[in-house]
């Protein structure tokens, strides 16, 4: 279930929720039983109690609880919280990245014809809100396209490793810990360190999902722009963005929900950098805990807005005629390098050739 004000949530059903968060601490607390030589599974789901998590700061303690009753005391000896829950999110932002590049691909596949069949579709260019030079439509989405292959590059690269450090990073009561065969269980990387207090690895999957919503947003903005009444260059697909009370309005609601998305992110990680830059000790104190929502809102908003910006491209509706009107009628100022007259088509320089490169970009990926 998404939440009624944060309307598409329901994209990310099941990826980064409370559900998946308990089913992703038991899976850490199975790969480190069995890393050890131990054996067991949960058989069933864990329930935990809102006040249980509230008494031992983090969800941890109460799912240890849980699961000790049905696997024994072996069950995360040598782990502290943090271990559990650290490499949890790590699941979760894996399952997340894979959602999102799954997406940004479709996204890009429908950039990329954009900007093959308008090449040569020509439309005003803007700078600064107010009438530049001729542009053409497949530019702006040669430009949409770099801008999401850029952000696919770099949730490609970022790193998610388990962590494994005991009570303070020593490893105290499993000094031979099997963390190769702990991350190998899980899919995960080994870390060079425990980073219980050094938060990189988290910052760097916050950055690279802020860059993608940062493309994201452009995308949006630039249709709403296109798409407004006294523009009308550009349109969502019907049947959505109904008005309660104006029959007829359609209005454009992917985009603005995409831009929403791309006005929340960047603060969302700068509230990862801030926890960062407050570490304190080998476990921080508030600011290890301010940490969790905004790293799940943030997983939660990309799956979300990503979902939503390859229906919006996939179904985008360029109108060829309007563009080309518009240009031709504003052309004394289009063309005002040139003295002001000609056709805008004869203003577009080397936008083949720019075209050409990003879409080799993107054929080129692998």
């Amino acid at each position: 279930m998404g939440s009624l004000l944060e309307p598409g949530s329901h994209r990310a059903a099941g990826v980064v929720d409370d559900d998946a968060l308990v089913a992703a601490m038991v899976r850490v607390e199975e790969a480190w039983l069995r890393a050890r030589g131990g054996s067991g599974s949960v058989e069933k789901p864990v329930q935990l109690d809102d006040a249980e998590v509230e008494a031992g700061g983090n969800p941890v303690l109460p799912l240890v609880r849980a699961l000790r009753a049905d696997l024994g005391g072996e069950v995360h000896r040598g782990l502290t919280s943090q271990d559990v829950l650290d490499t949890a999110l790590m699941l979760l932002a894996r399952d997340a990245l894979t959602r999102v590049s799954a997406d940004l691909e479709s996204l890009a596949d429908s950039l990329a014809g954009l900007a093959s069949v308008h090449r040569r579709s020509v439309m005003a260019g803007r700078t600064l809100t107010q009438y530049a030079v001729p542009v053409t439509f497949g530019l702006k989405a040669a430009q949409w396209l770099v801008g999401v292959v850029d952000a696919r590059e770099a949730l490609e690269g970022v790193v998610l490793p388990v962590q494994c450090g005991g009570a303070a990073g020593t490893l105290a009561l499993a000094p031979d810990a099997p963390v190769e065969a702990f991350a190998s269980e899980l899919g995960l990387v080994v870390p060079v360190l425990s980073w219980h207090t050094r938060r990189t690895p988290v910052t760097r999957v916050g950055d690279a999902l802020v860059e993608t919503c940062d493309a994201l947003g452009h995308i949006a903005g630039d249709v709403l722009t296109l798409g407004r009444s006294e523009v009308a260059e550009v349109r969502e697909a019907a049947g959505r963005g109904g008005s309660s009370t104006m029959p007829h309005k359609q209005n454009p609601v992917l985009s603005v929900l995409i831009r929403s998305a791309a006005l929340q992110a960047p603060q969302l990680g700068a509230q990862l950098h801030v926890c960062a830059g407050q570490s304190q000790d080998e476990r921080s104190p508030g600011a290890w805990h301010a940490e969790w929502p905004a790293f799940r809102r943030l997983l939660e908003l990309m799956v979300t807005a990503a979902s939503q910006a390859a229906e919006l491209v996939a179904g985008l509706e360029v109108d060829v005629d309007a563009m080309r009107r518009r240009a031709e009628s504003a052309a004394d100022q289009l063309l005002s390098e040139r003295g002001g007259s000609g056709d805008p088509a004869s203003y577009l320089g080397a936008s083949d050739a720019l075209i050409d490169a990003a879409l080799a970009r993107w054929t080129s990926r692998g």
